[in-house]
């Protein structure tokens, strides 16, 4: 590739601030994808994704050569010592055109293959669609419709083509509020709650200091109208007052309530996208210190603000989940309707509606409020080069969000830690095409859809991993969040994932789900035994009632004879017995070529005893400990980051490149397919007909 001038130097340090003392040397290799360091005598392996990278930075000169800082998005953050200035100053710039593309059709998702046979490429595309998702709110009804005036985003071109509007909204109202609304984002439904209460999401209105507009007033009414149990509404501007007045001063501004009948007014406070911005590189600094004290680091943390953010953005979401489930309507806006407003629809979805905090439901959640009503993903992610003001960590603080309400609320959630991490890694990595663009609109112009894999087919591969194992279904309908300050949590698990130093073994999430996955694979085992010897006894009682049927007419037969022929021998009776029945019933299942347990199968298949061997021997009773394992067989140690996953073949314990594949296995009932290792799986494939 010409952006690499350099692709491999050997003699490199890579330094962590856990190990400066005895920095590891290995070779770096440049590809045209990936930073790769590896470590001979260990076998370790250091990936780094060019899209996870977030910043590079040459460092003066040493006694022992160029150091090179890089910080990823995904909060890892390595220094690598090059011995020559020269080949670290190649290294700088091979990285510095690829980790930021100046076009979004060099992004690594329209040139990512994955292994042969992993997925194809249109998994997942096809798993949400808007009209499914509004259907199963109930919707259209006789209050909402779907609106088809944004069929080709004549209406606002960062909405979907499908919006969901009052029913006696005119189109004269329509046209109007989106000429009135910032970016023409004009109110939309987001969510209707199950007693008819609504969530809508739109932008500021173009009001200034006193201009108006009779048609989103009536606009609101409407929204108002279609939730008959309350005669009022709330409007929620989720920026701190002063901002609002700041914007209102530029022409912009926020509803009047002299203006909008039947409506409560409220301002909640969320900082915007630069505040945020710089508030998570105040935690990566506080994370970064050399060798930080209780004292520096609970200080740096405190001034960094980010739990302040963090808590002020779910104290919003819960007063709208609040108002929703007693009943009230709320139109939630910010500036422009696709940060803030994003945040807080999502999030109060999450606390209202058990279905959201599935792992299908958060994926829809995230379909609906983020990529169909226009978060700006490949700006506030830096995907390619841009206006550095225009990243911000909009969409980290939700899954931070999430994180906290699963903290508190374990049980409600399907998914687990992992679950978030490697959406929020995703999200950067543009490996696939889900996050990339800004809006519906943008999507459909690159036909994502047709030219790249989707995240959701990806990770549908793989969602044994990503089971809570203490999840209760339907205990609660709706979750509220505990906004105490003491119970806002540092997500170590996210911001400092990658140091060495502070994490157990093995987390104790992965040593539950672990333990579950164990018993669910013996009891599937148990049931297909179950039902093998089921059929056996059957098959059994059916043959012995034949025998003695048999038996009974052959001994009426005998007893005609004169008795003096009876020979008192047991076995010789028998065989003589036997032979008179082979001879009397050709088809009797206890004749002597037909004698055997490969008879005794489901569906009164024909199986072979080496099939009956494989079906029991096929399902590892015991599983290995995952205590102590430091490696996988393929000399890959394993690491705090690291997942080990259990071949449920064979009982040991692989990284996740050597057990890639999913297979049924013949001795589980439900021949739903699980993980084995290669090793197994190319056993499988021998032993196939």
């Amino acid at each position: 590739m010409d952006d690499i001038k350099l692709a491999k130097v050997e003699n490199v340090r890579m330094i962590d601030r856990y190990n400066t003392k005895n920095p590891t040397v290995g070779t770096l290799y440049l590809t045209a994808t990936h930073l790769i360091f590896v470590e001979p005598d260990s076998n370790k392996e250091t990936w780094i994704l060019h899209m996870h990278i977030a910043s590079i930075e040459k460092l003066p000169l040493s006694t022992t050569g160029s150091p090179l800082l890089i910080r990823c998005k995904t909060f890892l953050s390595v220094t690598f010592v090059v011995p020559k200035d020269s080949e670290c100053h190649d290294v700088y710039t091979s990285l510095i055109k690829l980790f930021q593309p100046v076009s979004i059709n060099k992004l690594y998702c329209f040139n990512y293959q994955p292994a042969k046979d992993d997925f194809p490429k249109n998994a997942g595309w096809d798993f949400f669609k808007l009209e499914a998702e509004f259907k199963h709110m109930l919707v259209p009804n006789e209050n909402w419709t779907l609106c088809s005036m944004n069929e080709k985003y004549e209406l606002c071109d960062t909405y979907p083509r499908q919006i969901y509007v009052p029913k006696e909204a005119t189109t004269l109202m329509l046209i109007s509020s989106s000429r009135f609304r910032s970016k023409g984002r004009l109110p939309a439904l987001t969510y209707l709650h199950n007693n008819k209460a609504s969530i809508c999401r739109c932008s500021q209105p173009l009001s200034g200091f006193s201009a108006r507009c009779l048609e989103d007033e009536q606009m609101l009414e409407a929204i108002r109208k279609t939730n008959p149990n309350n005669d009022y509404m709330f409007v929620v501007d989720t920026r701190p007052r002063i901002n609002a007045m700041a914007n209102r001063a530029a022409g912009k501004g926020y509803e009047n309530e002299a203006f909008y009948e039947n409506i409560k007014f409220h301002f909640l406070g969320i900082e915007n996208i630069h505040v945020q911005r710089a508030s998570l590189q105040k935690v990566l600094e506080a994370c970064e210190q050399k060798s930080p004290t209780m004292s520096t680091f609970l200080n740096a943390l405190e001034s960094s603000g980010w739990l302040k953010h963090i808590r002020s953005i779910l104290d919003t979401s819960s007063f709208i989940a609040n108002a929703v489930d007693k009943g009230v309507s709320v139109v939630v806006h910010c500036s422009d309707g696709w940060d803030r407003t994003a945040q807080v629809c999502s999030l109060a979805q999450l606390m209202l509606n058990p279905y959201y905090r599935t792992i299908k439901g958060f994926q829809a959640l995230i379909e609906k409020d983020w990529l169909a009503f226009g978060h700006k993903f490949s700006e506030r992610c830096g995907h390619i080069q841009t206006d550095a003001r225009e990243v911000s960590p909009i969409f980290t603080q939700f899954l931070d969000c999430t994180w906290q309400l699963m903290s508190q609320r374990s049980e409600s959630f399907e998914f687990n830690e992992r679950f978030l991490l490697i959406l929020h890694d995703h999200v950067h990595s543009c490996q696939f095409g889900t996050f990339v663009g800004n809006c519906e609109k943008d999507r459909l112009d690159l036909k994502l859809a047709e030219r790249t894999f989707s995240l959701w087919g990806y990770m549908s591969n793989h969602l044994n991993e990503y089971i809570n194992p203490l999840y209760k279904p339907n205990v609660d309908e709706s979750i509220k969040a505990n906004l105490a300050p003491q119970c806002i949590k540092f997500w170590r698990g996210m911001y400092s994932r990658f140091e060495s130093g502070i994490h157990p073994r093995e987390p104790l999430g992965d040593l539950l789900l672990d333990s579950k996955e164990h018993c669910n694979s013996l009891e599937d085992h148990v049931q297909h035994l179950t039902k093998r010897i089921a059929s056996f006894k059957n098959y059994i009682s059916k043959s012995a009632k034949k025998l003695q049927d048999a038996t009974t007419t052959t001994t009426t037969k005998v007893s005609k004879e004169p008795t003096t022929n009876e020979i008192n021998d047991n076995k010789y009776n028998y065989d003589k017995k036997l032979s008179e029945l082979s001879a009397a019933d050709d088809d009797h299942p206890l004749k002597a070529s037909n004698m055997s347990f490969a008879n005794l199968s489901l569906n009164a298949e024909q199986t072979s005893p080496q099939a009956l061997t494989e079906e029991i021997s096929s399902v590892a009773l015991d599983w290995k400990s995952m205590r102590n394992v430091t490696t996988c067989s393929c000399s890959t140690p394993f690491d705090q980051f690291s997942k080990k996953t259990h071949c449920w073949r064979c009982g040991e314990i692989f990284c996740e490149r050597c057990i890639d594949k999913n297979v049924a296995l013949p001795g589980h009932d439900s021949g739903k397919a699980v993980p084995v290792c290669r090793g197994c799986f190319r056993q499988m494939q021998k032993q196939s007909p």
